[in-house]
């Protein structure tokens, strides 16, 4: 069975061979561990990291112009950034639309060349698509993470925003709009490749409770998001939508639109309610904990976490997947038993 079929078994609940697990390393790590350790500690788990080969001679990360410290970056929307540290996106410093008075010469990018992020070859992207479903590789398009929600707050600012929406300005519809049919164009040239999945990335919790009310998240941004989701539905594209934070009174409204595979947090949200409103219904795609037990914890504490997950999530007949994204801070040994345990309970079922 291939990587893309064991995928969409436990997307479809039809008994993959394992648990899909990813675990991403942040470009950052790279400065502030020894890269060494991290080329180990991949070496030593080719489940997670199958296509690993070792750089040779001295490694240099490279980071995303988005992250690099001490050189703010202009995005596509004319919003400016800053970071503090390489490899970790930082913050809008610069809001282009703070003052509505600039709306009438605000101009979009043209998603015909670029993600809102940076450029992209839309011959190039099919392309890689189609070798990658040639090799046995599930396939995936997805908007920019804070492509609605965030890209508002990036154009206008936090507060700016907030205020739009209880006084009902009547140019936040406007810049809705305008940001959609940006977001349309993307979602599907995605589609016309063919993608099994399509993803929909965009925070919208915070540690407790979620950024904007349930009601302004209906009136505002809700239609756009099933909007953006109907061309995957409609072609039978597997719709994924991810949220950090605590998004527990937003998630009906989230998975109205059709989605199909959930990716939160499992402490913030908790795991018995995850599996109280989702298993067996929808593919949960788990963010593993990174602020307190792998931080924090013990490598055995690591190992009864990633357990208790599989086994209250997760089921023989699939319907779970997990991921882990690791940043500065956490311990190499917690690393490497997190790693473990994702390599061994993969396979419980």
């Amino acid at each position: 069975m291939t990587q893309r079929e064991n995928k969409l078994r436990a997307i479809r609940f039809e008994r993959p061979d394992y648990i899909p697990m990813g675990f991403s390393i942040n470009p950052s790590c790279f400065e502030t561990y020894e890269p060494n350790d991290l080329f180990d500690l991949m070496e030593g788990h080719p489940f997670l990291f199958p296509d690993f080969v070792r750089p040779k001679g001295n490694f240099v990360p490279q980071f995303h112009p988005i992250a690099q410290k001490g050189k703010p970056f202009t995005d596509d929307f004319s919003c400016i950034w800053e970071t503090s540290q390489n490899g970790i996106t930082g913050t809008v410093t610069n809001h282009p639309l703070a003052d509505w008075k600039n709306f009438e010469s605000y101009q979009r990018p043209n998603p015909e060349l670029c993600m809102g992020i940076g450029k992209i070859d839309w011959t190039e992207q099919a392309a890689q698509m189609k070798q990658a479903k040639e090799n046995g590789i599930f396939t995936g398009g997805g908007l920019r993470h804070g492509h609605t929600f965030l890209q508002l707050i990036d154009i206008r600012g936090y507060e700016n925003l907030m205020f739009d929406f209880a006084d009902e300005e009547k140019n936040i519809f406007k810049l809705i709009e305008l940001i959609e049919e940006f977001n349309m164009y993307i979602v599907k040239k995605y589609i016309d490749m063919d993608v099994d999945m399509m993803g929909y990335a965009e925070d919208l919790g915070m540690q407790i409770g979620p950024m904007l009310s349930p009601d302004h998240f209906r009136k505002y941004i809700k239609g756009s998001y099933q909007r953006l989701m109907k061309p995957a539905r409609d072609k039978g594209c597997i719709v994924h939508m991810h949220s950090d934070g605590d998004i527990r009174t937003l998630v009906d409204d989230i998975i109205d639109g059709g989605v199909e595979v959930i990716n939160l947090q499992d402490l913030v949200n908790g795991i018995d309610w995850i599996a109280d409103k989702f298993k067996g219904k929808i593919c949960i795609d788990l963010d593993i904990d990174r602020q307190n037990i792998t931080a924090q914890g013990t490598p055995k504490q690591i190992d009864e976490l990633i357990l208790n997950e599989v086994k209250t999530l997760g089921t023989k007949h699939g319907g779970l997947s997990m991921i882990f994204g690791l940043y500065p801070g956490t311990p190499l040994e917690n690393v490497k038993a997190l790693m473990d345990a994702m390599e061994q309970y993969a396979f419980y079922y």
